[in-house]
């Protein structure tokens, strides 16, 4: 079902069931205002009777009395099938019109008796009344009146039919209303629909109109805009990755190709020729394989977040554990560490993280080696390292004097394969920055870089503090 119909049903059916609700309260209360209407009128008839029937039986001839009673029967009955009664202490039948029906039960004049008025149905539309009519002198009546309420039965009815081809008429005009008007309504929709559809892979400059306002569907074209945004650059930056990546796998590949192409078309060659062909395609091949586990690690820190494995980390361990590898590779490097707390932050662990154990080794690894390959040329130069742990954060502080590198550098460093024009000469794949930034973004970390050309470059990561 479409959405169109589907609110259209949805209105209709509240509609109805609305009308539906209106229609029963307005007939119950009709009913119990005419059912009680003609109970009182009843009432009144019975007290009419018996105050002209006791003020008959005052005449003096018998006469006078039967053209009373005359008069009395001509007066009184307008009801269809009523029946009056009137009853004297010992339950005898005194005076009676009408119809001839059944016989008044005992029990009824006993509890008229005993309450002073009583009422009694027959259905929905007949009523039997009776009523206690004391005459000072002459002892108790009782008066039992009884009538069919024909009025009340045709009005109804006719209440019932107003209603019900009212309810029709409703349903019917709300249908085709609430199609029109859901079809207007959802328009927007259909238009983003056949916008949706014009774009494909290869266009994803495209976007939607986001309309006029700020209603659900300008809202949901906005939001999908942005979701276009963020495909558009995901495909720019896929392709590019794709294209470097190519470009720096080609470069040792072919170093090693090379070479061994060149030992091989000479006949002979010396010992020492042979051990400086293994030598330097041993150098390409290892130059292959920190790219290829470069590359593998940027992929593993783009996973998703809650698929990587998370434990309680000390910052300060992993910070020994990247100085004493990066000790080994660059033995005559000086690095110096600094461990700072901020005075009043006691925590049950210091320097505690939630995070990935291998990942933020290979985030302080890449920091700490940038660090010491830009100082090549100045090896007294210290490279100073400070972790410093407040109430809600963890950062590593990473200061080197290097070349630095320009404003319009700095802002490219998180390009994958982007190498600075100041250290083009300095070994290296331009993948360390990226990888950082992936793993603190998988950590919900940042990592900051601040340098000025020929004074050194400063990075920053910070990690929220474990709780």
């Amino acid at each position: 079902m479409t959405i169109r119909a589907r609110l259209t049903v949805q209105f209709a059916a509240i509609l109805v069931v609305t009308l539906l609700l209106f229609a029963a309260v307005i007939y119950f209360f009709t009913y119990q205002s005419r059912h009680e209407a003609f109970t009182e009128s009843l009432f009144s008839r019975a007290r009419v009777v018996a105050h002209v029937y006791l003020d008959g039986t005052r005449r003096g001839d018998e006469r006078s009395r039967a053209s009373y009673r005359r008069y009395l029967r001509q007066f009184y009955r307008t009801l269809p099938a009523e029946e009056v009664y009137v009853f004297d202490a010992r339950n005898r039948v005194v005076f009676r019109e009408g119809r001839k029906g059944k016989n008044v039960p005992v029990t009824l004049l006993q509890q008229v008796r005993q309450t002073g008025r009583e009422v009694r149905f027959k259905g929905r539309f007949h009523q039997t009344v009776g009523l206690l009519y004391k005459e000072p002198g002459r002892g108790n009546f009782v008066v039992v009146a009884s009538s069919a309420d024909a009025d009340s039965k045709e009005k109804l009815g006719n209440l019932l039919t107003v209603l019900t081809f009212g309810l029709l008429v409703s349903l019917v005009v709300v249908g085709i209303g609430g199609l029109v008007f859901a079809g207007q309504a959802l328009m927007p929709m259909k238009r983003i629909i056949r916008e949706v559809d014009s774009i494909t892979a290869s266009d994803l400059h495209q976007r939607l109109s986001p309309g006029q306002g700020r209603d659900e569907v300008s809202l949901l074209a906005q939001r999908f805009n942005s979701l276009l945004d963020r495909l558009e650059t995901a495909f720019v930056g896929q392709r590019t990755f794709v294209r470097d990546a190519s470009h720096e796998l080609r470069t040792p590949l072919a170093a090693i190709i090379g070479q061994l192409e060149v030992a091989l078309l000479q006949q002979e060659r010396t010992p020492e020729e042979y051990q400086r062909v293994l030598r330097t395609t041993l150098d390409a091949a290892r130059l292959l394989k920190d790219l290829t586990n470069g590359l593998l690690q940027i992929a593993r820190a783009s996973d998703d977040p809650s698929q990587v494995p998370r434990s309680r980390l000390r910052l300060d361990e992993l910070l020994l554990q990247a100085y004493e590898e990066l000790h080994r590779r660059h033995p005559t490097r000086r690095i110096d560490l600094d461990f700072h707390e901020t005075p009043g932050v006691a925590a049950a662990v210091p320097f505690a993280v939630l995070g990935n154990e291998a990942l933020v080794l290979v985030a302080f690894l890449n920091i700490l080696e940038n660090a010491c390959k830009f100082t090549a040329t100045n090896p007294a130069a210290p490279i100073v390292a400070t972790l410093t742990a407040t109430r809600s954060h963890i950062q590593l502080l990473v200061v080197d004097q290097g070349p630095g590198m320009s404003e319009a550098d700095r802002q490219q460093v998180f390009v994958p394969f982007f190498r600075a024009e100041a250290v083009r000469t300095v070994p290296g794949h331009g993948i360390g920055l990226p990888l950082t930034a992936k793993i603190m973004e998988l950590h919900g970390g940042r990592v900051e870089v601040a340098s000025t050309l020929g004074q050194g470059t400063r990075v920053q990561l910070s990690f929220p503090a474990a709780g």
